[in-house]
């Protein structure tokens, strides 16, 4: 039996229920997955700052599961914060949701379109396409200018995502679609069906790239860069 954790790096539990849905959609028998909302951190990551904020609550919940013996993590905000420390705590393999979503969508074409929430976290998508080597790939970065929360509230989301996609791919001249928020994930069928190129939700592309690695028996080299951190007492404001 695997066990996953999906661990939301806000403290929003409505996005942590959806997001887990995504998550357990795809997994094959055998797999458990838990959706993880932190202790502390910011309701929703639409900056650097809400980014910065939201990590020791993702290590935190890591660590927690070092404790009860999960085997594998998914970082489930665009952002993908935490990632490198969140490596270097845990045993098992640690994915984030912006790094797996690109490397699936260039098996499935020779471009994609990323679309996000608001044009402010365009830089971060930028970022992280050149840090994982996918600006051969990448056409394009959007916004639709829809605040992370309001994608389960705003009646008229869907929509206005869809409409974000259409503009992407007519724009870049794309072949794939990648929802730059974990908020979106339960929208890609819809938007696939109705755009007419496959779009890639970052939640469920994480989940199956951790399941693959549990089975093949593969973890974080701990040669380097990604060994444990080493031992000492950090100064805690109060």
């Amino acid at each position: 039996m695997t066990l996953i954790w999906v661990v939301n790096p806000n403290t929003t539990e409505a996005m942590t229920a959806a997001i887990t849905r995504s998550a357990l959609a795809v997994v094959a028998p055998g797999t458990t997955v838990a959706g993880i909302t932190p202790e502390s951190g910011p309701p929703s990551i639409e900056s650097h700052y809400d980014e910065a904020m939201s990590v020791p609550g993702v290590l935190t919940a890591i660590r927690r599961g070092e404790e009860q013996g999960v085997d594998g993590y998914v970082i489930a905000c665009f952002g993908d914060p935490g990632l490198d420390a969140a490596r270097e705590v845990a045993r098992g393999p640690v994915i984030g949701i912006a790094e797996a979503a690109m490397h699936t969508a260039s098996h499935l074409g020779r471009g994609f379109s990323v679309v996000t929430t608001l044009g402010r976290t365009i830089g971060r998508a930028a970022e992280l396409a050149e840090r994982y080597g996918m600006q051969r790939f990448c056409r394009g970065i959007h916004a639709c200018e829809l605040p992370v929360l309001d994608l389960d509230t705003d009646p008229d989301a869907v929509k206005i995502v869809t409409e974000a996609c259409r503009q992407a791919v007519d724009a870049d001249g794309s072949d794939v679609v990648v929802l730059g928020c974990a908020g979106m994930a339960d929208m890609c069928a819809v938007i696939s069906a109705d755009v007419g190129v496959p779009v890639v939700d970052g939640v469920s592309a994480a989940t199956l790239t951790v399941q693959s690695l549990v089975a093949m028996g593969l973890k974080t080299s701990t040669r380097g860069e990604y060994a444990p951190p080493p031992e000492k007492v950090y100064a805690v404001g109060g």
